[in-house]
């Protein structure tokens, strides 16, 4: 079957495709990526990475690489529809069953269509709500009593809308048109089909998405009215479980201060960016779930919840906890943060300052805290049958979090408190998970369980190798790279120590002499050093984020590049302006059958293919080489204004800025050599 393009994007835009490999592949962080032995060839060091920013895989020793669902496809000889089906089953998602007709793009391209109209009306009801802002005494009067100024108001666009029931009427001359009520500005009665306004005498905030399009509202009272805040209602722009509030005007200060501040109000955004916290968002009036923190986490690797210390905020923060479960990452952060009970963010951080909230957001609860601490509420740990209970509790919440280093260490610790043996703990665990699970195929059980003892179902808990441990190198005389002793690796006589899924020994190969075999891959023909335009395609195909940075100069330059690298500058900027930074992976899938394709494979398939290094200092490295390009880029216009002298007036004074322009920045190049 054809399975439709724009699926495959959207699923690789949700799964992560360390956690894929890391379940065949033992990884170790190494800078920005993961590394480890490569499970395509034999090598006694690892040349093999993974890049969570470009969603890639790539192995410097045998040139493999690929996205997620690559990676299933060549390791675990799956063809191209069932690795799609696996990470789609792993996502949640259903997998389209037939061909795309004519008749579904067309359905398809209506209702783009749609979304962008209705885009287009909800923006001209933001302006509008902005104008009615500057005639609104106590909507200001309000706003400067909250310690708003009007630079924070313009830039997250805070309007008025006036008492009136039909003010929109005003702003849309085809009141009558169904878009209205379809975007959430318009309600029909169904009583007896009059239209009138949903927002009335409010504070308006405008939700935007990632792009920055408008795509729906929160209205606040100003009184004790109730509902306090009313938000727009789920539209074919607007889904509220997936959207976060400010997170488009946050996207920047994520980046700069290292975190993302998850707080529950519009205000308390909008207050937090005002007193120096442009890191704050807000969920939507509903609970946290687990697309609000994999959004957040495409833009940070650390989180912190802000909830108030009341039993609501409790309530709230333990949905958060089950939302982030299974995105708690050895190399994430999340953390709870719980105020005093009569505070919100926003009343805090006005009575104590700035530095007493920094410290509160410095001393928060880390999630495995959080964790035992809901596991254990209401147990008495002193009696066998509270320790019992808890273990109980336990159990989901320690089953939701991804295998690594975190989770091994948190079945000690709920060991301990429940005064069992972690192997008891995890045997227990694994028999009510065998009780309570849902049958699956031998097939896939084979597949995929982990090492957790003859027959176990791949529901069941793994329970740890306990006595045999970890198979470090040197430990045997094999070797003195530590840490790659214990992860699968296929095809025989591939030089791995250590178990494999069956736990039984693999030795090196070892020839008559005694000593080890080992071949190193052939390395093909040498290949054309990289050029300054190639690696700045490669670095913002890499990390499209630093798309962001470029000025419109550096735009210009790349474009009047080679057709074939000016192209796919192109290309790349449209795609930015319409979606937002993607990774690699992504981009690969929705240039297929595109002019740039080839290039751009062959781009990011070459010896040079991967830039490594932190992020910081690949975006140095990227506006030196557009500095360089800026430099020739203005060579050629001074010598085509020279050219010009003779029959344009103007080109003197072009060839004067353009060498001026063009010193001034070998300047810059020579003072950062």
């Amino acid at each position: 079957m054809a399975i439709p393009q724009s699926f495959i994007q959207e699923l690789l835009s949700r799964v992560d495709v360390v956690d894929i490999v890391g379940r065949y592949v033992q990884l170790k962080k190494g800078g920005a990526n993961f590394m480890g032995l490569c499970p395509f060839h034999s090598e006694k060091s690892p040349s093999f990475t993974v890049s969570p920013s470009k969603q890639f895989f790539h192995c410097f020793g045998c040139g493999k690489n690929g996205n997620a669902i690559g990676f299933l496809m060549e390791h675990a000889g799956m063809g191209f529809v069932e690795a799609v089906q696996e990470l789609a089953n792993q996502c949640g998602l259903q997998v389209p069953q037939d061909d795309v007709s004519p008749a579904e793009r067309e359905r398809q391209a209506a209702q783009k269509q749609k979304q962008a109209s209705l885009s287009d009306l909800l923006e001209k009801a933001g302006e509008a709500y902005c104008k009615q802002l500057r005639t609104a005494p106590h909507a200001i009067e309000y706003l400067k009593k909250r310690g708003v100024s009007g630079e924070i108001s313009r830039r997250f666009g805070l309007g008025y809308a006036p008492a009136g029931w039909h003010g929109l009427a005003s702003v849309f001359a085809e009141y009558d048109n169904p878009q209205l009520q379809e975007c959430g500005l318009v309600i029909v009665s169904e009583e007896d089909g009059r239209r009138y306004d949903r927002f009335r005498d409010r504070l308006m905030f405008p939700i935007r998405n990632v792009k920055g399009e408008c795509i729906g509202f929160g209205g606040r009272v100003f009184g004790d009215e109730k509902p306090k805040y009313l938000n727009s209602p789920e539209t074919p722009v607007f889904h509220k479980g997936r959207e976060l509030y400010g997170l488009f005007e946050a996207r920047q200060a994520l980046r700069d201060m290292g975190y993302a501040l998850v707080t529950e109000g519009y205000m308390d955004v909008v207050a937090l960016a005002q007193l120096g916290f442009a890191n704050a968002v807000a969920t939507l009036g509903t609970a946290c779930t687990p697309d609000h923190v994999q959004k957040l986490f495409r833009f940070t690797d650390a989180v912190v919840f802000s909830f108030d210390g009341d039993g609501a905020g409790r309530r709230a923060a333990r949905k958060a906890l089950d939302a982030a479960l299974p995105l708690a990452t050895d190399t994430r952060s999340i953390k709870f943060l719980f105020l005093p009970a009569e505070h919100d963010p926003d009343s805090f951080i006005r009575e104590f300052g700035p530095e007493a909230f920094s410290r509160y957001v410095g001393d928060a609860t880390p999630l495995s805290r959080f964790l035992i601490e809901s596991a254990s509420e209401g147990c008495d740990l002193g009696q066998a049958e509270g320790r019992a209970h808890m273990a109980s509790n336990a159990r989901p919440l320690w089953s939701a979090l991804p295998d690594g280093a975190l989770k091994r260490q948190l079945l000690g610790e709920i060991a301990a408190l429940v005064q069992l043996d972690a192997r008891d703990l995890a045997d227990i665990w694994a028999q009510e998970a065998a009780r309570t699970a849902p049958l699956r195929s031998s097939q896939a059980t084979a597949r995929h369980a982990p090492a957790a003892g003859p027959g176990a179902p791949w529901d069941a808990v793994p329970a740890p190798d306990w006595d045999q441990g970890w198979s470090p190198a040197g430990a045997d005389g094999h070797g003195s790279d530590p840490g790659y002793g214990h992860a699968p690796q296929g095809g025989q006589g591939s030089g791995w120590r250590g178990k494999r899924f069956d736990g039984s020994r693999k030795p090196w190969n070892r020839n008559k002499a005694g000593t080890a075999d080992w071949t190193a891959p052939p390395r093909g023909p040498r290949t054309a050093p990289a050029t300054r335009i190639d690696q700045a395609a490669r670095l913002l195909m890499a990390h499209m984020e630093f798309m962001e940075e470029l000025t419109h100069e550096d735009f210009d330059a790349l474009a009047r590049c080679s057709e074939g690298h000016g192209g796919l500058f192109h290309w790349l900027e449209a795609q930015f302006t319409e979606s937002g930074p993607r990774p690699w992976a992504v981009l690969r899938e929705q240039m297929r059958g595109l002019p740039c394709e080839m290039l751009a494979d062959k781009l990011m398939s070459g010896p040079h293919a991967h830039p490594e290094g932190e992020i910081d200092e690949l975006r140095r490295e990227l506006r030196g080489v557009l500095n360089l390009i800026l430099v020739d880029h203005l060579k050629r216009q001074e010598e085509q204004a020279l050219k010009d002298v003779a029959t344009d007036p103007t080109a003197a004074r072009r060839y004067l800025e353009f060498q001026a322009r063009r010193k001034n920045l070998s300047a810059i190049i020579g003072s950062a050599s």
